[in-house]
């Protein structure tokens, strides 16, 4: 078989054909929702969003946090889903393909953004994951040896001798790579497989350690902290910030996660169905979480140290420590051990939940890497294991040195809001409406409608927030670092200031930049495939398959008869 030709009105198609599934897709709903929820739910909602609400809280509580972070659910993060999880459906490519079939050639830098921006985030976030697994361990070990660190000094020194004085982050850096790729190597079946054990051992692990602690005595102080509003939290400009970062940091919104996984959907898997229901499910998760920490962290030290204020006990909390990790690392370990043995168990538990969160989240960064490189022509056989290896040694400096990886957390993070506005410009350069009823609304079947109202916030609210969010947060750190010490002022090329931030950004997309000039001109094989339009998709619905990539995902000779024609479809309609 060298070609297949699929054709046909949308009345018929919808009628009477169903539509070509690729060779691999997804077996049901449960593995879609469960793989996308993996992406989606990581170590963000389970430590770094306790703490990033405690720092927004104010002096009565955090509800206008949650408010306002509930809030940018909707005006920021599901919006960005919804361009990635259309796009991957319907162009059926990595992101910068996506980017270059939507924008044209010269666009293909801003999909490359993207690609580049999650692909740097993993490279650190697996020495994270690598933190977690070294915990599973040495928390058992302690629980089976004997006791977990009762103070904050006993257990920073149990961090600072792992992360800063030993090989062990580097080879756990080195693990956790390994078994998040060794689920991409064999595609969507792995994926899908791995995901429908770890996300929903994952969630009944949250779900059992939310009922245990809010059941605990003086939980009830934390729960109405966490709900009391105080109205003057709204004047607070780094409240705004803070909910629409991690909002996005939360659901995974515009890292391009999704994109992949959704060209394992078909048409009638419903993507502004899915861009709605799961980020709102990711965000129940990270109250859960919050719940939890609230509190296991007033229950707990309004019983050890009844000395601590309210305002004391939060404070603890806000605590990052180093890299963002003091509640995780540093903090967890001392409350479990105030509850004897069954704190044992929860903190192993708390751990193993942590590092089953981050494989899951790293296994979608790694098919997103792997798909780019399937996309311009290296097998995943070969792909999967090019990207471990470019992960594990571009993350190495991080796992060796904690400052490297707090600079590439401070750098990239933010970084997302670019990547936003990268799949806003991809719609507006589309065509709004082009893009509402060709790729969405006449593209799927049994979907939501994509209305006109949430078209507006994808190409007016959005890129007005991340515009705003971006010159707010700009303003505000070389503000608060005139006056620091030599190093940390904004205009110093230190390990978080304005300038190193700007320098780092502008490397990548100056040679970005020039890869895409070179491209361009020298028009490589994947880039000589014909783009025509009607080639591939257009307003009724036709599309016509040329090649392994249209519209589908690799195929070997004769998968046409399992994969391609349906029972029901004539086959004189299939040409060879």
């Amino acid at each position: 078989m060298t070609e297949v030709e699929y054709a046909g009105n949308r009345q018929h198609d919808t009628d009477d054909i169903e539509e070509p599934k690729p060779p691999q897709a997804f077996s049901s709903s449960a593995a879609i929702v469960f793989s996308c929820l993996g992406t989606v739910v990581g170590t963000g909602n389970i430590w770094r969003f306790p703490r990033i609400a405690a720092q927004n809280s104010a002096s009565q509580g955090t509800l206008i946090f949650l408010v306002t972070w509930f809030v940018f659910l909707f005006l920021w993060s599901s919006p960005m889903l919804l361009i990635e999880y259309a796009i991957g459906r319907y162009f059926k490519k990595s992101p910068i393909q996506s980017f270059r079939k939507a924008m044209g050639d010269k666009f293909v830098w801003c999909g490359a953004w993207v690609t580049s921006v999650t692909f740097l985030i993993s490279c650190y976030y697996s020495v994270v994951l690598g933190w977690c697994f070294y915990y599973v361990y040495k928390t058992i070990q302690l629980s089976a040896t004997g006791e977990l660190p009762q103070a904050e000094p006993e257990s920073q020194e149990i961090f600072e001798a792992f992360a800063e004085k030993s090989y062990w982050p580097i080879m756990c850096h080195g693990l956790a790579i390994l078994a998040s790729g060794a689920c991409v190597i064999g595609g969507i079946t792995w994926i899908e497989k791995a995901n429908m054990v770890l996300v929903p051992t994952l969630l009944l692990i949250i779900v059992g350690t939310y009922c245990w602690s809010v059941l605990n005595k003086y939980s009830d102080y934390g729960i109405r902290f966490l709900f009391t509003p105080d109205l003057e939290a709204l004047q607070d400009p780094r409240l705004w910030v803070d909910s629409a970062s991690q909002n996005a940091f939360d659901t995974g919104a515009a890292m391009g996660l999704i994109v992949p996984y959704a060209t394992y959907m078909t048409r009638k898997h419903g993507v502004v169905r899915f861009s709605t229901l799961i980020p709102a499910m990711n965000n129940f998760v990270s109250m859960l979480c919050a719940l939890t920490i609230f509190s296991t962290v007033f229950s707990t030290l309004i019983q050890t140290q009844s000395t601590l204020s309210r305002t004391g006990i939060v404070e603890i909390i806000k605590q990052s420590g180093p890299a963002s990790t003091g509640l995780t690392f540093i903090w967890i370990p001392v409350l479990f051990a105030q509850v004897d043995i069954l704190g044992k168990i929860l903190c192993v538990l708390f751990f193993l939940c942590l590092s089953f969160a981050g494989v899951s989240s790293l296994i979608a960064n790694f098919e997103l890497t792997s798909l780019t490189l399937q996309d311009f022509g290296i097998p995943r056989k070969y792909g999967t294991p090019i990207v471990i290896i470019a992960t594990f040694l571009i993350g190495l400096p991080s796992a060796m040195e904690i400052e490297i990886l707090r600079n590439q957390d401070f750098v990239w993070g933010f970084a997302l809001m670019l990547s936003g506005i990268m799949f806003q410009l991809l719609v507006i350069k589309y065509g709004v409406r082009k893009f509402q009823q060709e790729v969405v609304n006449d593209y799927g079947e049994k979907d939501w409608r994509l209305t006109i109202v949430t078209m507006i916030i994808i190409v007016v609210i959005a890129p007005l927030e991340a515009v705003g969010l971006l010159a707010w947060w700009a303003l505000e750190l070389i503000r608060s670092t005139a006056d620091e010490a030599p190093g940390n002022r904004w205009y110093d090329y230190g390990v978080e200031t304005f300038v190193t931030v700007i320098t780092e950004w502008v490397a990548l997309l100056l040679l970005l930049l020039f890869v895409n000039v070179l491209v361009y001109y020298l028009r490589p094989s994947w880039m000589r495939e014909d783009t025509d339009e009607s080639k591939y998709a257009n307003g009724d619905g036709q599309f016509e398959l040329k090649s392994s990539g249209a519209y589908s995902r690799p195929f070997e000779p004769g998968a046409v008869n399992s994969a391609y024609v349906n029972s029901n479809e004539n086959l004189s309609d299939v040409k060879y």
